[in-house]
């Protein structure tokens, strides 16, 4: 699916028998599309440029889900704040997306029954912050179906009203004009919403499940066993090769994209499967490309429906491109500055900046690239 240097341990965190050390002095920043020389993979993670939909700087509170009535409880303080979600999309504040996410008052959403039934999820609990509790609520599917009565006049069912008051959109289109905390609000309230949607059954016999924990859980009627929310983990690579000037970046041409797009390699983590193994394991199935070393870069929630993108920058060990002709239908090794021409040119159009595959791929260049 095409889409450092130091200890290994986790960014910020020494080996536990090992006492931490003083932080090494900041060096110069190096010129926009430039790295220093030298083969070793970058082994910190992310940080000159933000993760988009990485905005988790509210409290989930999971210590409040169990509340009785915790719902009833939250609509009565002003302080709450609601988003809408319909479909896996969200109510905006305007009437575009560069708008932002609405967040409503709990007057807004008064005529709406604040107890959530047994088995749809219209309710959920998203954290707190600074004394305001977030949660969302999710409209049923049919909220927007166009039905009047005998008078011509529109039906007045609450969700209907919510639906037709407000703009609506996708989380693609948002995140790229979201901060910090509406990025990681919409990111929580659209993949638990989507969970629910798709889990309204247990896994394991087939029967009616419930809405447990403000949203979090749910359980099977029949057998009482508890279900968690899932997320798959993805990963998604920069695979390098060569060194200083003369380093190049792979990038892949998925069959189902629009012409000249061009990202970094990705696919789904396989069961049994490590996430260096399954860099590895990718770009040798989708382009023939045997990779050595493997360093963690940083991830990224992504929740078409429930992915979660784990980045590496990976150095390969040959340069023969075999593109599938299955999920790629091309290939393409980049120095720097055939990069960036590239993309000035309009010959190769980058991944838009709500993904982590243009956080990667900036991050191996030194610097921003420009938009299509």
């Amino acid at each position: 699916m095409a889409y450092g240097r130091g200890v290994t341990t986790p960014a910020g965190r020494p080996p536990s028998d090992t006492p931490a050390a003083d932080p090494p002095a900041a060096a110069a920043p190096a010129p926009a599309g430039t790295r220093p020389p030298g083969p070793d993979l970058p082994r910190t993670t992310l940080r000159d440029l933000p993760l988009p939909l990485d905005g988790a700087v509210v409290d989930r509170a999971a210590h409040r889900r169990a509340e009785p009535d915790l719902v009833r409880t939250l609509r009565a303080q002003p302080t709450t704040r609601v988003l809408l979600v319909h479909r896996g999309r969200l109510a905006l504040a305007g009437p575009t997306p560069a708008d932002g996410v609405a967040l409503l008052g709990p007057a807004d959403v008064a005529a709406v029954d604040p107890v959530t039934d047994d088995e749809h999820a219209r309710w959920l609990f998203l954290g707190e912050e600074g004394g305001a509790a977030y949660v969302a609520l999710v409209l049923p599917d049919d909220a927007d179906a166009e039905e009047v009565d005998i008078e011509g006049v529109d039906a007045s069912d609450p969700f209907a009203v919510l639906a037709r008051e407000r703009h609506w959109s996708g989380l693609r289109e948002l995140v790229g004009g979201l901060g910090a905390p509406l990025a990681g609000l919409a990111t929580e309230a659209v993949a638990l919403a989507a969970w629910h949607a798709n889990h309204t059954r247990c896994p394991r016999c087939g029967g009616r499940t419930t809405v447990e924990n403000g949203g979090w859980t749910r359980r099977c009627v029949a057998q009482g066993i508890e279900l968690y929310p899932r997320t798959d983990p993805a990963v998604i690579m920069t695979v390098v090769h060569g060194e200083g000037d003369d380093e190049r970046l792979l990038l892949g041409h998925a069959a189902h994209w629009p012409e000249r797009r061009f990202s970094t390699l990705a696919g789904y983590v396989e069961p049994g499967e490590s996430l260096e193994s399954a860099v590895r394991r990718e770009v040798a199935e989708e382009v023939g490309v045997v990779v050595g070393d493997v360093a963690y870069r940083g991830s990224q929630p992504w929740p078409f429906p429930a992915s979660l993108m784990l980045g590496f920058a990976a150095r390969a060990l040959t340069t023969e491109l075999r593109p599938d002709g299955v999920e790629l239908t091309d290939a393409r090794w980049f120095t720097r500055p055939g990069l960036a021409e590239a993309v000035r040119a309009g010959d190769v159009l980058l991944p838009g900046r709500a993904s982590i595959a243009r956080a990667l791929v900036e991050d191996w260049f030194g610097g921003r690239l420009p938009d299509a």
